[in-house]
């Protein structure tokens, strides 16, 4: 039995790039015809000579559900009845041109099996009963420029495991109420995901996806991961999610010679192999495979509520030559190393995201001087959100990995950025990428013995906080973890049995607490007048001081770093007003596993000029901390 499920309107939007739902109509989906209830199968294929679906119902035979082609439009589609949800299949293919038969997963599939079965699966995505209203109707405001942004960054496989049972993994259900509660606790107002989509291999930690549509069946189905966001933002907690079109892997089930052909990449290597991970290139320039790409980013947001896009690996998207050698690519049609194609793509994403869901964010890892990755297209930026701020991240970690009796020679490495740091909407992430290969943990990073180790670390989150930009921290970086982060195993939780992993935990939940509720460390994150350096130059001392601002300019927020083991005492820095200056934040605190040095409670401004302002406070700076007080008129 055949019957179409695609209209001539259908057709024609795939054909001209712009359907940006097709996974409403590709794929399998279950529907009545002639008053039989079934399955209708679609698949692109255009060099193919046959399809089927093969199955468990047909015992993977070829032949037996044979698909039709539809027309000149490369589509093949076909109807099998009685078929239900939670079927497994793929599609059979026969390539045009010859070459063995190849079993292919279904490109818009749902739902897939689990690893190391390569099946995909019938499913119903429909019928889950959404209770975040209240949280999509205030996104715009709560994801808007001004607004408080700090992300936790988590892998779910590795977060959390059952020790009583074999430390397996929990599923998205069992992982909603921890996780929430413990996000909330912390007072990060965000979650990231790092990739759910399905992919074959632990090791790629997502990034190497073949189920574009399809949640990874590690921890549940399709409906599991909705309650997980669910659960997310019913608790006031966005959700972004890693996602990644820069490249896809070789298995032999995936999208990599789908139909015999070079399909999905380009037939050239040059081209379309990636040398850094050894996988493919998505041709962009490609109508189908753009729109491919731009449908999966809406079905994350449209579907399963996700709030925003972290797309991952940007550089090598937007440059031919990246990670090449002399002679390994292909000049664009002017000469230039710029992945023309790519770049239409990114900004066609941008605005396809945006025109549709406005509220929503997308965030782009991109390591490189590109301009105005976060401007809008019309003004001939790229389009996104915000930029990863990869340089913040290096030149922060290379200042703090010098023992601090050599930063003062080292100052510029981390003031160096507020030169270019309103280019750009940017974060400014410590991320998963600085705890892997060796890398070691944040703490083990940190120079000195074990208690300057943790108070490097809090002043590196103390920076981080201070800085332009919305933040983002890696799980297990805001207790302290002591080893390199692995996907094979559960965070060591036990560790917050140690008052100095327990104090990192505290500094970093009253850092948000601070950043969320302190307008001046938050609304100016992305604009000019939010950020002043007070004295950027004592680098014999190296003690750093700065002051942040909100809208209003009516007080402010000042930060003095410490960045030696040696307390600084008699310190006299300038402020813009006189009055009091209450210490709000102190880094050495004996809760925070400090030597409980520092102001007791604040500082009145005297009206002694210092650093260009006409009143000044004499402070105290604890070793290796941050102190911050705030004052002004309406202080």
């Amino acid at each position: 039995m055949t019957s179409s499920f695609l209209t001539d309107y259908d057709l024609y939007l795939l054909r001209e790039g712009t359907h940006l739902r097709a996974w409403e109509r590709l794929g399998a989906h279950r529907r009545t015809v002639d008053g039989v209830r079934g399955t209708h199968f679609a698949v692109w294929a255009p060099s193919a000579r046959e399809v089927s679906a093969i199955g468990d119902w047909n015992g993977w035979r070829h032949g037996v559900d044979p698909l039709s082609p539809t027309g000149e439009s490369g589509i093949w589609q076909g109807f099998v009845p009685g078929l239900e949800p939670g079927a497994l299949y793929k599609y059979s293919i026969v390539p045009q041109h010859g070459g063995e038969r190849l079993e292919k997963a279904d490109p818009f599939a749902f739902a897939m099996e689990m690893r190391p079965r390569t099946a995909s699966r019938v499913w119903d995505i429909e019928g889950y009963d959404w209770g975040d209203a209240d949280w999509l109707g205030s996104r715009g405001v709560r994801q808007s420029l001004d607004r408080p942004m700090s992300i936790y960054e988590l892998h779910l496989g590795s977060w959390r495991r059952a020790p009583e049972e074999g430390h397996r993994w929990l599923t998205y259900r069992e992982l909603a109420e921890p996780l929430a509660d413990y996000v909330h606790e912390m007072g990060f107002t965000h979650v990231e995901l790092m990739p759910v989509s399905e992919h074959p291999f632990d090791g790629s930690w997502g990034y190497q996806t073949v189920g574009y549509f399809a949640p990874t069946a590690r921890f549940g189905t399709p409906q599991d991961l909705m309650f997980l966001i669910d659960t997310l933002h019913r608790r006031g907690i966005g959700v972004l999610l890693d996602w990644v079109p820069a490249h896809f892997p070789d298995d032999p089930h995936g999208l990599a010679r789908f139909d015999g052909s070079h399909l999905y990449e380009h037939a050239d290597p040059r081209l379309g192999r990636h040398p850094d991970w050894g996988t493919q290139i998505f041709n962009y320039g490609r109508i189908e495979v753009a729109n491919f790409l731009l449908a999966n980013a809406l079905y994350w947001i449209e579907v399963f509520h996700i709030d925003g896009l972290r797309v991952d690996a940007v550089a090598s998207m937007l440059y031919l030559d990246y990670s090449r050698k002399a002679g390994e690519w292909i000049p664009n049609a002017f000469g230039g190393r710029e992945n023309l194609e790519a770049t239409a793509f990114v900004r066609r994403l941008n605005e396809q995201v945006y025109g549709a869901h406005p509220d929503a964010i997308t965030v782009a890892e991109e390591s490189t001087s590109w301009g105005m990755v976060s401007r809008p297209t019309y003004a001939g930026g790229l389009g996104f959100g915000y930029k990863w701020d990869l340089g913040w991240m290096h030149d922060t970690l290379d200042y703090l990995h010098h023992d601090p009796v050599h930063r003062r020679y080292h100052q510029n490495r981390i003031t160096f950025r507020m030169l270019y740091a309103l280019t750009e909407n940017f974060m400014v992430p410590l991320s998963h990428d600085e705890v892997v290969h060796g890398k070691g943990s944040l703490l083990g990073q940190m120079p000195g013995d074990r208690w300057q180790q943790f108070a490097n670390l809090r002043l590196l989150f103390g920076w981080q906080f201070a800085s332009l930009g919305k933040k983002l921290i890696f799980m297990g970086g805001e207790f302290a973890q002591d080893r390199e982060w692995s996907h094979e195993r559960s965070l060591d939780w036990h560790l917050l049995g140690d008052p100095l992993h327990r104090g990192i935990q505290r500094w970093v939940r009253d850092l948000n607490t601070l950043y969320r509720g302190e307008a001046a460390l938050h609304q100016r994150d992305c604009e000019d007048g939010g950020f002043e350096w007070v004295d950027c130059g004592d680098d014999a001392a190296s003690v750093l001081s700065l002051l942040r601002f909100g809208h209003a300019r009516d007080h402010a927020v000042l930060f003095a770093f410490n960045f030696t083991p040696v307390p600084r005492h008699d310190y006299r820095i300038g402020v813009p007003w006189g009055g009091e200056w209450k210490e709000i934040l102190n880094g050495d605190a004996s809760l925070y596993g400090g030597s409980g040095q520092g102001n007791l409670g604040g500082r009145h401004a005297e009206d002694v000029p210092a650093h260009g302002r006409g009143h000044s406070i004499v402070v105290s700076l604890p070793p290796l901390a941050v102190t911050a007080f705030r004052g002004g008129p309406s202080a």
